[in-house]
């Protein structure tokens, strides 16, 4: 493992687990926006135990690689989700907030198979 791929996973395990704190912790800057979005406050704890549990994950993957593709790929999936949730509501101005945490997942995927 090259030292480009652990700072890139931890940069991701870090970012996505700091996402799905937030939205754990009902954090007004991430649950306004669901809210608006449409997202039922019922799913609300579901997702963020989906992103904890991807960025730990990520982190395992440093140990055991396919449970870091597997995280990783569930995480795309879920960004990708987000992305198309924001989409059907319009909002388009807060497209890049999806992206930004999922681009260190892509990376860092991309790192590990490509490596």
């Amino acid at each position: 493992m090259s030292v480009t791929q652990l700072v890139v996973t931890l940069l991701a395990a870090a970012m996505v687990a700091f996402s799905g704190v937030a939205v754990l912790l009902r954090a007004s800057w991430v649950v306004q926006p669901l809210a608006e979005y449409g997202v039922p406050r019922s799913w609300w704890p579901w997702l963020g135990t989906a992103k904890a549990a991807g960025a730990a994950g990520l982190l395992v993957g440093l140990v055991l690689p396919v449970i870091g593709t597997v995280a990783g790929l569930a995480l795309v999936a879920y960004f990708t989700g987000a992305v198309i949730t924001v989409l059907r509501a319009r909002a388009y101005s807060h497209v890049p907030f999806p992206l930004i945490y999922a681009a260190p997942v892509v990376v860092a995927l991309g790192i590990g198979t490509f490596s």
